[in-house]
């Protein structure tokens, strides 16, 4: 009997190595995955900071121009760091009030691409310029749009691209409106 016992506890030493070598690939796919999700959500995290900074640097001034707004797109790029701010468009508009509660475009300015077109009727919020408080052209809003193309860093594992967008409303400061010398 005690032979016995010695055959089955030799037989048993090469068991912890089988139930490793079938755990190991679980282990490392979920290791990855997590940390690919923590990837994703700290890029969306700077999409939302990208789009509160671009509208918050553009509501600080009373007048704009394109070379200004080109500058605030290149602040945009270092929040965005480490991932690549090539993948990204970010879109600045201000909406001027139309006296019922939404409003039109004064001008707007892509950082890539065409922004929205001059005079068009937008949406806002309720609220953020109502009818009570907002007479036709007595104030406006500075919209911020970030769209972000995100791609995985580990690109040959997870091959699924992730359109990553928030946006971002804001007040000018220093005046009811913030104009543009040379934006369309």
């Amino acid at each position: 009997m005690l032979s016995l016992l010695r055959k089955f506890r030799k037989s048993r030493k090469g068991l912890a190595a089988v139930e490793f070598a079938f755990v190991a690939p679980v282990l490392g796919v979920l290791l990855v995955g997590t940390i690919e999700v923590c990837n994703a959500l700290s890029c969306k995290q700077k999409v939302t900071s990208v789009a509160s900074t671009v509208a918050d640097l553009v509501s600080q001034t009373s007048t704009t121009s394109t070379s200004d707004l080109s500058n605030i797109f290149d602040a945009a790029a270092v929040v965005l760091f480490p991932f690549p701010s090539t993948s990204s468009k970010i879109v600045v508009t201000s909406i001027v009030s139309d006296g019922t509660g939404n409003g039109t475009v004064a001008w707007s300015q892509a950082s890539s691409g065409s922004g929205y077109t001059k005079n068009t009727a937008m949406t806002v919020p309720t609220g953020l310029m109502s009818a009570a408080n907002c007479a036709k052209g007595a104030c406006s809003v500075i919209f911020a749009q970030v769209t972000y193309n995100y791609t995985s860093p580990m690109g040959k594992f997870f091959l699924i691209p992730t359109q990553l967008s928030d946006y971002f409303y804001t007040r000018p400061r220093e005046s009811a409106l913030v104009s543009c010398t040379d934006c369309t």
